[in-house]
C-alpha cells in the first residue's frame, strides 16, 4: 500500500521529465516491444529522422501478438516540418509531413495474396494492376504502393496513413541504474507521436489529439530492452523477430497504478489507480484528472466502484482477455475553481446536489445516476479487453483496452476495444488489497499555508471545457 501511494506521489512530482519545445527529432527511434493498433494490427516501428527534415520510417507488420511471425514491411520516405506548439494538446508540437514514396516487402506468399486482394477490392483504376494476377511471390522484392512523382497511392487498402507525424512530443528523463555497484543514471529519450483512431473507417482522415505508445531513442533507451537492438538493426528485408515470451495467465487481483501522466484524445490528462478483489469480483478505480501534460494541476478526481465478470480469452485479439465491467457507484471531487463552477451550474438533479460543490470536497453522484456534466452515467456496463504481462525487469503490467477515440464508451460488445492504453504497473499484490480511498489531498501539493494550491486554468482550457463533454475514465 505505501508503494501505491509512493508511485502516485512520484507521478505528481513528474519524475524529472523534461520536454523540449520544439522537439529534436534527429536520429533513430524504435518501438520497445510488440505494439498493438486498433484492428488489431501487430507491429514494430523504426523511424529515422535526418537533420535536413527528411525521414525514413520502417513499419514491420506481423500475424501474431508477440511479433515473431512477420507478414509484410513498409518503407516510408518523406519530409517533416515542425510547426507551432499545439493549442489543443498542451505540450505537443504540430507538424506537416509530405510522403515521397511508400514501398512494401512481403515476407510470405500468404501475405502477398492477402494484401493484393485488399488492394484490388478497394482501390481505384490506378491500383488495379498493382500486383498482376498469378504473379508469384519473390522474397526481397519491393513493390511501390505510393509515389508522389507518379501520383499513385494504393495505401488506403492497408488502412495506412502517417497522420501520427502531425503531433509530436519528445520527453527526456533519467533512469536510475539498477546495479547496486553503479551510481548515477542513464538518459532515456521518448518520442510520442499522434494516436491512431480506434475506428478503422476514421483512421485515414483523423488528425490526432492523443498519443500512441512512445518510441525510444535507439541510443538513449531504457535498459534492459531486448527488442530495442533487434528493431534498430532490422531493415525491410530482415524484419525483427522478437524474443519468445511464455504466455501468462491473466492475474488481475491486487492494485495497479499508472506509470506516467497519460493523455486521452480530446485532451484529458490523467493518472489511474485500480484495485481488483478476485475473491468477490469487485473493483474500485480512482481517476485523477489534470489540466497539464505533467499531471501537476489537478482538475477533478473520480472514484468509481462495481463488479466485473469472469474473463474469457479474446477471439479477436490474441493474448487478450474479454471482461465486462459494471460501474455501480461513483464519487467526484472537483479540484479547481473551473470544475467547481461547471458542476455548480449544472442542472438540478443531474450531478450530485447542484450548487453545493466546493474545491477539494467529495460528493457522491450515485443518487443522481451519475454526472451529466462529466459524461458519467450510472449504473453503466463497459465491454473491456485486458491483458497482463511482465516487463523486462520482472514487474507485472496490466493493459486495459483503449478508449474509443470519439469519446464514447465501449457500452456494447461490438464496441469492445481491439488495442490497449498505456500499461498500469502492479503496486500491491492481492494479499495486500486495501480499500481506503486515496484522496488527492494526500498526494497533493500544499502551499505555504498548508492549503491545497488550486491554480487557475488558462482561458483556452476554459473554452475546451465549454465545448467538450468531458469524458471520464
Amino acid at each position: 500500500e505505501p508503494h501505491c501511494h509512493q508511485q502516485l506521489r512520484h507521478l505528481q512530482d513528474s519524475a524529472g521529465i523534461a520536454a523540449r519545445l520544439p522537439p529534436r527529432l534527429e536520429g533513430r527511434w524504435v518501438s520497445t516491444g510488440c505494439e498493438v493498433r486498433p484492428g488489431p494490427e501487430f507491429l514494430t516501428r523504426s523511424y529515422l529522422f535526418y537533420s535536413n527534415r527528411l525521414f525514413k520510417a520502417l513499419q514491420f507488420y506481423y500475424w501474431d501478438p508477440s511479433c515473431r511471425d512477420p507478414s509484410y514491411s513498409l518503407v516510408i520516405k518523406g519530409k517533416l516540418r515542425l510547426r507551432q506548439a499545439s493549442w489543443i494538446t498542451r505540450g505537443a508540437t504540430e507538424a506537416d509531413y509530405h510522403l515521397h514514396k511508400v514501398g512494401i516487402v512481403f515476407h510470405s506468399p500468404r501475405a502477398m495474396r492477402e494484401v493484393a486482394s485488399w488492394i484490388n477490392q478497394t482501390s481505384g483504376e490506378g491500383c488495379r494492376g498493382f500486383l498482376p494476377p498469378g504473379r508469384s511471390w519473390a522474397p526481397g522484392a519491393l513493390y511501390e504502393v505510393l509515389s508522389a512523382k507518379t501520383e499513385r497511392d494504393c495505401t488506403a487498402a492497408l488502412g495506412f496513413a502517417m497522420h501520427e507525424l502531425s503531433l509530436v512530443r519528445v520527453e527526456r528523463r533519467f533512469q536510475p541504474l539498477l546495479q547496486p555497484q553503479q551510481s548515477g543514471s542513464r538518459l532515456v529519450e521518448e518520442l510520442y507521436l499522434g494516436d491512431i483512431h480506434t475506428d478503422w473507417g476514421e483512421r485515414l482522415h483523423y488528425r490526432p489529439t492523443g498519443y500512441q505508445r512512445p518510441m525510444q531513442s535507439a541510443l538513449h533507451h531504457a535498459h534492459p530492452c531486448p527488442a530495442c537492438g533487434l528493431i534498430s538493426r532490422a531493415d525491410e528485408h530482415h524484419p525483427p523477430i522478437l524474443p519468445a515470451r511464455a504466455p501468462r495467465p491473466m492475474q488481475l487481483s491486487g492494485s495497479w497504478v499508472s506509470t506516467r501522466c497519460e493523455l486521452r484524445p480530446a485532451v484529458l490528462f490523467l493518472t489511474r489507480f485500480f484495485t481488483f478483489h478476485g475473491n468477490n469480483h469487485t473493483w474500485e478505480g480512482h481517476y485523477y484528472h489534470y489540466s497539464d501534460p505533467l499531471c501537476r494541476q489537478p482538475t477533478f478526481t473520480i472514484y468509481a466502484s462495481g463488479h466485473y465478470t469472469q474473463g474469457i480469452p479474446s477471439s479477436k485479439v490474441r493474448g487478450g482477455t474479454e471482461l465486462a465491467f459494471k460501474v455501480t457507484q461513483a464519487r467526484v471531487t472537483p479540484m479547481d475553481q473551473v470544475t467547481v463552477a461547471m458542476l455548480n451550474s449544472s442542472a438540478a438533479g443531474s450531478c450530485g446536489s447542484a450548487g453545493s460543490w466546493s474545491a477539494g470536497v467529495e460528493q457522491d453522484i450515485t443518487p443522481t445516476n451519475g454526472c451529466l456534466a462529466l459524461g458519467i452515467k450510472l449504473p453503466h456496463t463497459e465491454y473491456e479487453l485486458f491483458k497482463t504481462e511482465q516487463d523486462t525487469q520482472g514487474r507485472s503490467l496490466l493493459y486495459i483496452g483503449e478508449r474509443p477515440t470519439d469519446g464514447s464508451s465501449p457500452d456494447s460488445p461490438d464496441k469492445r476495444p481491439t488495442s490497449y492504453q498505456a500499461p498500469l504497473i502492479q503496486c500491491a499484490a492481492a494479499s495486500e488489497e486495501f480499500s481506503n480511498y486515496i484522496s488527492l489531498k494526500y498526494v497533493g501539493r500544499k502551499d505555504a499555508n498548508g492549503i491545497e494550491a488550486l491554480k487557475p486554468l488558462p482561458v483556452a482550457f476554459l473554452l475546451f471545457i465549454a465545448l467538450l463533454f468531458l469524458r471520464w475514465d
